[in-house]
């Protein structure tokens, strides 16, 4: 499980409305290729760490407007789960957020791609926060696309 926490100088509502949308995820957490919204509690994601292909269905299962934001998978070959907590700072004009996110194999051992990638979850949270941070700080997030993918990426 990877926990990070970061303060952006941005107000509560509009960090909360840039971080609580699942098919911008792979704007910052470069790992993800892509989030479909299924319907407006489930997500689809898609990913490949080394030769293999993963997804995976997610619910949210809570969703507290400018407070908190999880969920959870319940279906796929990946399994992941997500919490981001939101606090004001400083009279509301700046925002902490804690985000947690935990990916397991639902079934067997991982390759060793896959144990690499779990094991060095911290370290690319800590990372994607930051590109989330600096995209927002900016106001470049509404612009700013996913990572160009591989061919091999494109064909999950």
């Amino acid at each position: 499980m990877a926990h990070e926490t970061i303060d952006v100088n941005l107000p509560l509502a509009k960090v909360y409305e840039l971080m609580s949308t699942p098919v911008d995820f792979p704007k910052f957490l470069k790992h993800l290729d892509q989030v479909n919204k299924i319907n407006s509690q489930t997500f689809e994601y898609r990913t490949r760490i080394g030769d293999e292909s993963f997804h995976w269905i997610t619910n949210i299962i809570d969703d507290l407007r400018n407070t908190r934001f999880a969920w959870i998978t319940i279906n796929g070959n990946m399994n992941q789960t997500g919490t981001i907590r939101f606090s004001p700072l400083d009279n509301g004009t700046r925002t902490r957020v804690d985000f947690s996110l935990d990916y397991r194999m639902f079934f067997g051992e991982p390759s060793d791609e896959v144990a690499t990638f779990i094991q060095s979850m911290p370290a690319e949270l800590k990372a994607s926060l930051e590109a989330f941070r600096a995209m927002a700080e900016a106001g470049t997030f509404a612009d700013a696309h996913a990572a160009p993918k591989s061919k091999a990426a494109e064909t999950v």
